[in-house]
């Protein structure tokens, strides 16, 4: 699954799923700004970073999404950090967090680090020991929902869809939250078409979401490229007895145009008899 596309757009748009899952009143998203941050003159790049847009009294939030194991990851994350302060000298204080699907994923050693973490200054969050779903925030049951294996998928999704229809009063938040989970669907089970999706999740009403008709868009660009391909393959087949007449071997036809050696000779056998005498 692409992890962390969608988490960084979880982010970015229902920012305040993020401060629920730190234990933070959701309302206080409305003071900060989701964004990615490189460090000048370095190869760092900070991928999530909440910044306050107001006030000092409020942390800058550095943000990891782990969905592999790392062993520098702390080290690395502490240096981007420590040199962001430096060059940037905000004014806010900061807080690091550190999301992974599960705990076997976090092998780093911390030891040279302990201070951060005994402090909570850096929080690790283990996305499968958050409780189960039903009894979850919608916002923090849809980011579990990334790894949720798929026989308890199919049930929590089909939970999930229900209390967002029913809990969810802001039709845009709705609908980003019901895209949001449409996504993870699609990535969790790829042999599935959207259509089955839709079926199997009672999505009906996400035929007008983005990501449907982004897909239906891509369907329809395949269809025309298919197409097109198909019609230049059918104008290759009707050169062969044109080529053949001119005596080209049947090797020599394949290379001329680009087919199997097999699909020249099943071709040829689908000829009329020549009338020659």
């Amino acid at each position: 699954m692409k992890t962390d596309s969608i988490f960084y757009r979880l982010f970015q748009e229902l920012p305040e799923i993020f401060f629920e899952l730190i234990g933070n009143p959701p309302q206080t998203a409305e003071g900060y700004k989701f964004s990615s941050i490189e460090i000048k003159q370095t190869t760092f790049r900070i991928d999530g970073v909440f910044l306050p847009t107001q006030g000092q009294e409020n942390p800058i939030y550095f943000v990891e999404v782990q969905f592999q194991t790392d062993a520098e990851i702390y080290s690395r994350l502490i240096s981007e950090i420590c040199l962001y302060l430096r060059q940037n000298k905000p004014k806010n204080s900061w807080r690091g967090v550190v999301i992974y699907p599960n705990r076997s994923l976090d092998i780093a050693d911390i030891n040279n680090y302990s201070e951060f973490f005994t402090s909570n200054r850096v929080t690790r969050i283990y996305l499968n020991e958050l409780g189960e779903t039903a009894s979850l925030p919608v916002g923090i049951a849809t980011m579990k929902l990334v790894v949720d294996e798929e026989e308890t998928a199919i049930t929590s999704a089909r939970q999930l869809i229900e209390r967002t229809q029913q809990e969810i009063n802001i039709e845009p938040q709705r609908r980003q939250l019901l895209e949001l989970i449409e996504t993870i669907l699609v990535y969790k089970f790829p042999r599935m078409s959207r259509e089955e999706i839709e079926g199997m999740f009672g999505l009906s009403d996400l035929k007008q979401t983005r990501v449907y008709q982004e897909g239906k868009q891509e369907g329809k660009q395949e269809g025309k490229q298919e197409g097109k391909q198909e019609g230049a393959r059918e104008e290759k087949f009707r050169m062969i007895p044109l080529l053949l007449r001119l005596g080209l071997s049947f090797e020599e036809m394949a290379k001329e145009l680009g087919l199997s050696l097999e699909e020249i000779q099943q071709e040829i056998q689908k000829q009329p008899p020549s009338q020659d005498t």
